[in-house]
């Protein structure tokens, strides 16, 4: 019955409530302080989209390498880093997920499995702002295609993939600290070894084959093509939730095993 995604389902829904209250807790606790407050999720992506605008589009007048698409490329660019950041900061914040709160930890009733899905609560959040801003340059560059808004149902698996990575890392960051310096490193390495800034056509033909099996980076691709207006590979997507999804449930098998020994360590 632990292997059952059902199960998993059920455990996260039945302690929606108490998530969504941390998930809202670290949101507002990030920008508590600062002058701007909550704004800075309006601006900080916004100023990143001005960048990106300046940089690609007048400084190095870049298009998409060996593509046939007329979207600009700090487009195509910043549609991409929007599936890759709700994977690097869900899983970039989720080895101290657990070990910030020993506290919740020790209590017996506690459902700790959701502390590691507060972070990907988070990124979603910062997630659906950039959206927004996305579709708001897209109308006003005109280049606004109706499919782009399946782009959230679509980017459900790198949602999956980052729960599952979240739950391993969890639960390996309460026994090994170092993991929250060790992780962010790999995501970087990640972020260069994924089409984020390039297309999957521009790498050599060899090295493709080890780009089919990252479902991270059939997502980005597939982001490219809606806000572009062309037609996604259904087959590439279907590979990517069903990878996700089995990290997702060895992800929760791992976390549920481990978490007894959490409060000895802790």
């Amino acid at each position: 019955m632990i292997f059952s995604p059902l199960r998993i389902l059920t455990e996260i829904w039945c302690h929606r409530y108490l998530l969504g209250q941390l998930i809202k807790r670290d949101v507002l606790l990030r920008y508590r302080g600062a002058m701007f407050g909550v704004l800075w999720i309006f601006l900080s992506p916004l100023l990143m989209l001005a960048i990106f605008a300046y940089v690609f589009g007048q400084v190095f007048q870049a298009r998409a390498v060996q593509t046939e698409s007329v979207l600009p490329f700090w487009l195509l660019l910043y549609s991409g880093l929007i599936v890759f950041n709700i994977f690097s900061e869900a899983v970039s914040r989720s080895p101290a997920s657990v070990r910030g709160y020993p506290s919740f930890v020790k209590k017996i009733i506690f459902p700790v499995h959701i502390l590691p899905l507060v972070p990907l609560g988070a990124a979603l959040v910062h997630a659906f702002f950039n959206f927004l801003i996305l579709i708001v340059a897209l109308v006003w560059t005109g280049h606004f295609h109706f499919q782009t808004l399946l782009l959230p149902f679509l980017a459900l698996p790198v949602v999956l993939l980052a729960m599952g990575f979240a739950w391993f890392l969890g639960a390996w960051g309460v026994f090994i600290k170092d993991m929250s310096q060790i992780v962010p490193v790999f995501i970087q390495m990640l972020m260069f070894l994924s089409p984020v800034f390039y297309p999957v056509s521009a790498v050599p033909e060899m090295l493709r084959p080890f780009y089919r099996f990252n479902p991270l980076g059939h997502v980005i691709e597939i982001s490219r093509a809606l806000v572009s207006g062309s037609p996604f590979d259904r087959g590439a997507w279907g590979w990517a939730f069903l990878s996700s999804v089995a990290v997702v449930m060895l992800g929760f098998v791992f976390f549920q095993r481990s978490r007894e020994e959490f409060a000895d360590v802790l």
